[in-house]
């Protein structure tokens, strides 16, 4: 079976964030979105560090003011076994979403409350969500897309992952910047095929 190119990510992150709301529009084929433990990677960056570059380009990308939740950065554990179970349930792109969104254009805390607005704005029942994130599977799930990032060479989120063609080597784009450059290898992978 053909691999997918894959954007990993991690609620945390202010950065993947901003690589999200454009990534759909960049990519020319399907990317997978896989959710990670960013603080379980080799180079996780410090999400208070990317408040002041984050507002810039949400003011030149004309995106929602950024209203940052109350504790910032958070512990994103839960939101992300939240982000894997939509994973499993095919609703990983709009529940990401409906959570940033909450997290960071709305200012709310992706608490319990913050999880079941944003599943519940992609029809995901609230009670299903809150309860698969307790589960073993699901953690489960979350600790082995890390480590699956982690032998990818996957450093820190966001990230796209591009599958190597025949004796070419995986491709990997760290950062809201290497965007357009992921996009571009994507496309080439498609062409090539």
């Amino acid at each position: 079976m053909e691999q997918l190119p894959a954007f990993y990510f991690d609620l945390a992150s202010l950065e993947a964030y901003l690589s999200a709301e454009r990534i759909l529009s960049l990519m020319e084929g399907p990317v997978e979105w896989i959710g990670v433990d960013a603080s379980g990677l080799a180079a996780p960056s410090d999400p208070a560090g990317q408040v002041t570059v984050a507002e810039a380009k949400i003011a030149e990308r004309g995106l929602q003011e950024l209203r940052l939740p109350s504790p910032f950065p958070f512990d994103s554990r839960r939101p992300m076994l939240a982000a894997t179970y939509a994973r499993q349930v095919g609703r990983a792109v709009p529940f990401a979403l409906a959570a940033w969104r909450q997290a960071f254009a709305a200012g709310r805390s992706l608490d319990d409350d913050g999880i079941a607005i944003a599943g519940s704005a992609c029809e995901m029942h609230p009670r299903a969500v809150l309860s698969a994130i307790g589960t073993a599977t699901v953690a489960g799930a979350l600790d082995e897309a890390t480590a699956t990032a982690r032998s990818r060479e996957v450093r820190d989120v966001p990230a796209v992952w591009v599958p190597g063609g025949e004796g070419e080597p995986d491709l990997v784009f760290h950062g809201d910047d290497e965007l357009e450059a992921a996009a571009g290898a994507v496309a080439a992978g498609l062409a090539s095929r």
